[in-house]
């Protein structure tokens, strides 16, 4: 279960929905907007590459993240590791990020109604098919794309790592 401490994380980059559609009607139309989105349990170096490689992509990057809700929803009660403010101010110092927002949905789709981003980018486990959003991103005439991911990275092998050689 999630440990949260009791220190409060703070982070300009770190927005709601609402406070990041003021933003965004700010954008200068010539300027490129990213997202992508994903639970980000322990931060590792499969998910900084990604991110990287997708504020590659353009101007500004949009980090949906899923709240602990949504993490328990689809990964299961035992996640997530890390809780929802810890992910969040972690993310927020990577230098690729521009904002951060939280989603309690499974799925980021009505955020990314709400973002309206110019590109919309996913690992390579999800095919551009099926990439939540891609309808709404396509309509708008903007791209979406499926980047490979850096082998042998994931946050289920960190865990399975440290659970079978008793790490504590």
């Amino acid at each position: 279960m999630t440990q949260e401490l009791n220190v409060e994380l703070r982070s300009p980059k770190i927005l709601s929905a609402d406070e990041f559609e003021k933003v965004r009607s700010a954008f200068p139309a010539d300027r490129k907007l990213v997202f992508t989105n994903g639970c980000f349990d322990i931060l590792h170096a499969g998910h900084v590459d990604l991110l990287s490689r997708a504020r590659e992509q353009g101007d500004c990057l949009v980090l949906g993240l899923n709240s602990d809700k949504s993490v328990r929803s689809i990964k299961g009660s035992k996640r997530p590791v890390t809780g929802q403010q810890q992910r969040a101010f972690v993310l927020a110092g990577l230098a690729c990020i521009d904002y951060v927002i939280f989603f309690d949905e499974d799925t980021p789709y009505n955020l990314i109604g709400k973002v309206r981003p110019d590109v919309l980018v996913k690992g390579g486990d999800w095919t551009v098919d099926n990439i939540v959003g891609r309808d709404i991103v396509e309509g708008r005439g903007g791209t979406v794309l499926s980047l490979p991911l850096l082998p042998g990275y994931s946050t289920t092998s960190v865990i399975r790592y440290i659970r079978e050689n008793e790490i504590e």
